[in-house]
């Protein structure tokens, strides 16, 4: 029975990872902090290891015996985060668990980076040899941990790399707010619209993750994970109205009138330690292009989506209006 390291178990990603490979007869250990609730893994079968990425001295015991990591942790992006706690976890965590995997012999260990460490795509679709420009902290953060993991595979480790694309789907809340304002008539359009947008089913998502870490003869190579298509905004929008069955105003708002008063919301509440109403990042949604070229992955992996972006989008309004979000 071949053993599985998960880090993250608790998020979305890697909750979804860690069932799929328990139901394929897999023994699965999952490395998440004290004090997080996973008992729907452990009822699924997965043994839970305690520890965190940022004190090397909790890991050993969950790498011992195991044959590949998925390395899924990590601080997100949300603008109450102290800067310092992304380069805690996301680059000095990230080379912590390089350490002690390699240390323990694992044989494959998979990292999740994230297109965001490619930023505003200049010349979309782009492909795994775009440039990095990453926009913020968390992005540059995840660029220096995908750096690190890239570093270790120069040194003869073996490790895969996978950047996944807007990842949705049943049991994610990251595209409610969006489905909620949809829903309730107030959704307005900040600039043109036409910026292109790329999202990733998670079901197709964990498919791809585990090719990552079974075929053979990929170590050292970065892949991108992400749906069968993208569209503009505007195409988003209207696809998400037409299931959500309402219909959407055709006002556009200006962008740099929204995006200074998100940087002075930020200004306001940083020094409070408050989530800003408002910030830059959201702005960033309307202005800037994210889509990709998924060719490496289809040939080298084998990678190939299943899930449509209408399929997907109506599985994700089922489950919010299934859970009361969008009354």
């Amino acid at each position: 029975m071949k053993k599985i390291l998960v880090t993250g178990g608790s998020g979305f990603t890697g909750g979804h990872l860690c069932r799929r490979l328990a139901g394929s007869g897999c023994d699965v250990r999952t490395l998440v902090l004290p004090g997080q609730d996973v008992s729907s893994l452990e009822t699924a079968g997965v043994t839970i290891i305690r520890g965190d990425l940022v004190r090397r001295e909790t890991l050993d015991e969950a790498v011992r015996g195991v044959d590949t990591v998925y390395h899924i942790a990590a601080v997100y992006h949300e603008e109450n985060i102290p800067r310092q706690l992304f380069w805690d976890v996301n680059v000095a965590g990230t080379r912590n668990m390089l350490e002690v995997s390699r240390a323990a012999g694992v044989r494959r260990f998979v990292h999740c980076s994230t297109v965001g460490v490619q930023g505003e795509i200049a010349h979309p679709p782009a492909t795994e040899e775009a440039p990095y420009r990453p926009g913020d902290y968390y992005q540059q953060s995840k660029m220096e941990g995908e750096l690190a993991a890239l570093e270790f595979a120069r040194k003869g480790m073996p490790v895969v790399v996978f950047r996944p694309v807007g990842i949705y789907g049943p049991g994610d809340k990251r595209f409610l707010k969006l489905f909620r304002h949809i829903q309730s008539g107030r959704f307005r359009m900040i600039g043109s619209g036409k910026v292109l947008y790329h999202l990733t089913y998670i079901d197709d998502l964990v498919e791809g993750i585990l090719l990552t870490g079974t075929v053979p003869g990929i170590e050292g190579e970065v892949f991108t994970l992400a749906g069968g298509e993208y569209v503009t905004l505007n195409e988003l929008v209207r696809i998400i109205a037409e299931i959500l069955g309402v219909k959407i105003s055709k006002l556009h708002i200006p962008v740099w009138p929204v995006w200074t008063a998100g940087a002075l919301c930020e200004l306001a509440c940083r020094p409070l330690r408050l989530s800003p109403p408002l910030y830059r990042r959201r702005v960033d949604f309307f202005i800037k292009d994210r889509a990709f070229d998924i060719g490496k992955a289809r040939k080298h992996l084998g990678y190939q989506p299943r899930v449509d972006l209408r399929t997907g989008l109506a599985n994700t309004a089922e489950w919010y209006s299934k859970q009361g979000f969008l009354k």
